[in-house]
């Protein structure tokens, strides 16, 4: 009966895989933690050494209060800077007290900082650094979050991060930035538990806006439930049995598909929680959802989380999808519906 079911399995994949593939960008086509168009233009400038347009661009977001926009282009700027920084320098010396340049190579030590195997020791060295530019950030909650991160890092207490993350709500109640570094705080892989983070995340997902980014928290949540714990003898994600509840992972995911579907497919800006709802589809065996996911993210693959572990992001994205179509091919019936792709179908999980 098992060489039955796969050869049947076979054929069912050799029928509908290329029309499950119709909705999906081709391979060559697919892009790495791609710029928008407002960032690309200052990356191009990086690279020639000119550091203006970066200088412009963050601060048009500082004076708009665009938060997550500044919060995401600090982290790219400051991974750029990792390995060109010619432009980072020049920018600091023309403007010692630029506070965007300061955020900037303030990402960027914490970030080389964290990479260190003395990394408590190297990040309690950037206190002083990180508390001058918290005292003069104004409005801004991006300097908190990166508190947030250095803090977590640096083993603060629960009091301190407690009182680094109330800090942080007074400039930005709905901060998706803020609220990842809460919930890594939170995680079993860090200070707290699964259930902790998981009753953080749908708390703050409930509070949110219906477009908010934040809405998608629980998906992270789950992520971390997902992810192996040090010591557990896993080396990698899989079909063994999840630290986190299972129903609860699931309704996360169904909260991140809602989220996903407010926005336009092949959107830019949900691409990361895009591609993180795709992993926890495939890790719990939603492999239609999962595959429509993946058409949902257009050209925009993203290293998180496809990174993590050690990973090439972009080969591991396209072989998840591949595997997330070939699933969905081997699950629909030989002779079903023609068109379009298929509703869920057998149990959650593997």
């Amino acid at each position: 009966m098992s060489f039955l079911r796969a050869l049947v399995g076979a054929v069912r994949s050799a029928r509908h895989a290329p029309r499950l593939a119709a909705g999906l960008t081709p391979d060559d086509d697919v892009l790495l933690d791609a710029p928008d168009g407002r960032l690309a233009p200052a990356l191009v400038a990086a690279a020639l050494g000119d550091p203006e347009p970066a200088a412009k661009l963050l601060a048009t977001t500082r004076d708009a209060g665009e938060w997550e926009d500044r919060d995401r282009y600090v982290r790219r700027l400051a991974t750029f800077a990792y390995s060109r920084g010619e432009w980072l320098d020049r920018w600091e010396e023309a403007a010692p007290r630029d506070p965007d340049a300061l955020l900037v190579a303030a990402q960027l030590a914490v970030g080389r900082a964290w990479e260190s195997p003395a990394r408590a020791e190297r990040l309690r060295e950037l206190d002083p650094a990180l508390r001058a530019l918290t005292e003069e950030a104004g409005r801004d909650p991006v300097p908190w979050r990166l508190a947030l991160d250095h803090a977590r890092g640096a083993h603060a207490g629960h009091a301190v991060f407690e009182r680094l993350w109330e800090r942080a709500l007074l400039r930005s109640p709905h901060h998706y930035g803020c609220h990842v570094a809460a919930l890594k705080y939170l995680s079993a892989q860090w200070y707290g538990s699964h259930r902790a983070a998981f009753d953080f995340a749908e708390e703050a997902a409930d509070d949110a806006a219906p477009d908010s980014l934040v809405r998608a928290l629980p998906v992270r949540a789950a992520y971390e439930g997902l992810r192996p714990l040090p010591g557990s003898g896993r080396t990698g994600s899989g079909p063994a049995a999840p630290a986190a509840d299972g129903e609860r992972i699931d309704r996360a995911a169904d909260r991140g598909l809602a989220l996903s579907a407010a926005f336009a497919a092949g959107d830019p800006w949900p691409a990361e929680v895009r591609n993180l709802l795709a992993y926890v589809l495939v890790e719990r065996g939603r492999w239609e959802e999962a595959l429509a996911e993946f058409g949902r993210t257009g050209p925009y693959a993203t290293s998180f989380p496809w990174a993590v572990g050690g990973h090439d992001p972009l080969r591991r994205f396209l072989a998840t999808r591949d595997l997330a179509r070939a699933e969905s091919a081997r699950r629909t019936p030989l002779w079903g519906r023609a068109g379009g792709i298929p509703g869920r179908s057998g149990p959650r999980g593997h």
